[in-house]
């Protein structure tokens, strides 16, 4: 008999961090390998956020604090809100996680039941199923193809609702393809979601900044006021604000939810760390300016990567709408061989063989839950992009 739960048997690692892991391990054994699978931007958190955090310290505000988060953090969030996605809150509606992560897990493990089931459109961050397997739901992919650039369609939705269904997460712009719904494609969503009042939308905005070529986010509740009371918008500084490390999610929703999530919150990690919320304090507050000059560094990188990803036969890759991801296809390598012997038989065998035999590191499509594609994260420099794509043409050009 095992000793461990019979529910972490229905979960598994993080394929992302794995490969990450796995990457960096090679680079520590001397091999020049270039890693395209972390999601995490390669600028510093700006100058006045670290400033904020080094202050907090020296003022001594180091104590814990309200398990979902001080209510100076609460109030900028809501100022944020209310600036930004013209959605009105109160502190009372707003909790503050450790990451986005864990805001998403609380509002699962406090609304799931066993039968429960939770719409997930296809390819999907690879988080989102596990942690409904882990609050005992039932994840149901849907899948949105290249054909609609990686898309759900208001069809599709409509025919995925069943009676059992709670949620439904919608993540826009996307990890791991960076398509980014327009008012009018998400207008069609959320017409087909107020025909179905038991199911509520868990919006993940945790790109919303990461935007190009005149994309304008938007986010389910701004667009249909009407799903107001059952939308949970979810959001962090992790991205937009290269704040990773410091662990800063949030989520705002109806006070009962909320309360909901203060008490599983408050019986496991209990509050964030009192230090980055404060520097988070500062980051919603403060100047905004380096977002927009951050996304042209990543506008420039997407066309890069885009470019030169489908010069390379056997290879579609769309131009995504926001992220810092593309998410291109790899059907036409489906079946070949590479020099040492390995068969291309899908998209992990075709991820593995890369790291192996070029030293590049992507993240597989299966771990997206959309197959036959690769993800590759353009958050790091041009020089290290370009010779990474150089890398995969080669690679792709030795096959046979």
């Amino acid at each position: 008999m095992s000793f461990l739960s019979k529910t972490l048997e229905r979960v598994k690692p993080s394929p992302t961090i794995a490969i990450t892991a796995m990457a960096a391990e090679l680079k520590a054994a001397g091999r020049d390998v270039i890693g395209l699978s972390a999601g995490e931007p390669d600028f510093d958190t700006p100058q006045n956020i670290k400033d904020a955090a080094v202050a907090a310290i020296a003022a001594g505000k180091t104590k814990y604090t309200a398990p979902d988060g001080i209510i100076e953090l609460k109030q900028a969030i809501c100022a944020k809100l209310a600036r930004e996605n013209d959605l009105s809150y109160e502190p009372a509606q707003i909790s503050v996680g450790t990451g986005g992560k864990q805001t998403l897990y609380n509002a699962l493990m406090a609304t799931l039941n066993p039968g429960d089931e939770v719409l997930i459109p296809a390819p999907y961050w690879v988080s989102y199923p596990d942690m409904v397997l882990l609050a005992g739901g039932t994840p149901v992919a849907v899948e949105a193809s290249l054909e609609t650039n990686f898309k759900l369609t208001a069809e599709q939705l409509e025919a995925a609702i069943t009676p059992k269904t709670k949620w439904f997460i919608f993540n826009s712009p996307s990890n791991p393809s960076g398509a980014g719904y327009s008012r009018a494609e998400l207008k069609a969503l959320t017409d087909v979601l107020m025909r179905h009042p038991h199911v509520w939308v868990m919006s993940d905005d945790m790109y919303e900044h990461l935007v190009f070529d005149g994309f304008e986010f938007a986010t389910p509740a701004q667009v249909e006021p009407g799903l107001y009371e059952r939308t949970l918008p979810c959001n962090g500084l992790s991205k937009d604000y290269a704040m990773t490390g410091w662990r800063i999610g949030y989520a705002a929703g109806p006070q009962h939810l909320i309360a909901a999530m203060r008490k599983v919150q408050s019986q496991s990690t209990s509050n964030p760390s009192s230090i980055s919320q404060w520097a988070a304090v500062e980051a919603l507050n403060g100047p905004q300016e380096f977002l927009a000059t951050n996304n042209l560094a990543f506008k420039r990188r997407r066309d890069l990567v885009v470019a030169k990803l489908n010069a390379i036969a056997g290879i579609t890759c769309p131009t995504p709408e926001g992220a810092f991801y593309v998410y291109p296809s790899i059907s036409g390598l489906i079946g070949k061989t590479t020099p040492k012997g390995t068969v291309i038989a899908d998209d992990q065998a075709f991820a593995t063989a890369l790291l192996a035999e070029a030293d590049v590191a992507v993240v597989f499509g299966a771990a997206f839950g959309l197959s036959p594609n690769f993800r590759v994260s353009y958050a790091t420099s041009d020089e290290a992009l370009t010779e990474a794509c150089a890398r995969i043409a080669a690679f792709c050009a030795s096959l046979s």
